[in-house]
């Protein structure tokens, strides 16, 4: 397997060799960095992500805060159902760590012993990613932007192939996608309910933003209301 890299026709494993070899030249810092950043802080950087967009979307208030919340609650519930459709997947195809079958990679974390094909870090980071773009335009594009990068860092580390990755992102976007329009039924009614609560419902909405279906607190418009009422009259 190894010569398949060499000899180019293979084009998955020439990319590991090609991404993992910057390992092998990189300093030893930026090693370290990789590996933290890959293995644990990007999971926690979206999860910062994903509390920063709903601190917006309560801040923000409006009509339409239940429904984003609801698609922000799938986000997260996403990226478990995808993690537990993996488990079958890896048991079919059951293909060994990269680093198992090819000699010379740059190794960056050890102990990995399960299967490679999908990715759970590529699998979790794009379904949140996802998730993220269906509640949040921009804050969906950087959480996009985060998956990509984690998916580098998993194929730099010397634990997936590049496959793995692609596989990973597929899955956890076909699990947002596909299951959106139910878990939005499901989950917007029970946001809406969540929000018409006296104290619950500062899970949706800060103090001052305006509840579904009311004009918000603008300073001034109580005023010029009543203006046009008494010019009307």
């Amino acid at each position: 397997m190894a010569q398949l890299a060499e000899s180019g026709s293979n084009p998955d494993v020439d990319l590991l060799y090609d991404i993992n070899g910057l390992a092998k030249h990189a300093p030893h810092w930026l090693d370290r960095v990789m590996e933290s950043v890959g293995e644990w802080g990007l999971l926690l950087a979206m999860v910062l992500l994903v509390l920063w967009c709903w601190s917006s979307v309560r801040r923000r208030g409006g009509a339409d805060a239940a429904a984003t919340v609801a698609a922000l609650v799938w986000a997260p519930l996403a990226a478990g159902i995808a993690l537990l459709v993996n488990v079958p997947i890896r048991g079919f195809v059951e293909r060994p760590r990269p680093f198992a079958d090819h000699q010379g990679l740059a190794v960056l974390v050890s102990g990995k012993t399960g299967f490679s094909f999908v990715s759970d870090h590529a699998t979790i980071t794009m379904a949140v990613g996802v998730g993220l773009f269906v509640a949040h335009r921009k804050f969906g594009l950087a959480g996009i932007a985060l998956a990509l990068l984690e998916g580098f860092c998993r194929v730099f580390m010397g634990v997936h192939y590049p496959t793995d990755v692609i596989g990973g992102f597929a899955l956890g976007t076909a699990v947002v996608l596909l299951l959106s329009p139910l878990a939005t039924a499901l989950l917007t009614p029970v946001m809406k309910a969540v929000e018409g609560a006296p104290r619950a419902g500062l899970l949706i909405r800060a103090r001052g933003t305006a509840p579904a279906g009311q004009e918000a607190l603008i300073p001034g418009a109580r005023t010029e209301h009543t203006e046009e009422r008494d010019l009307a009259a």
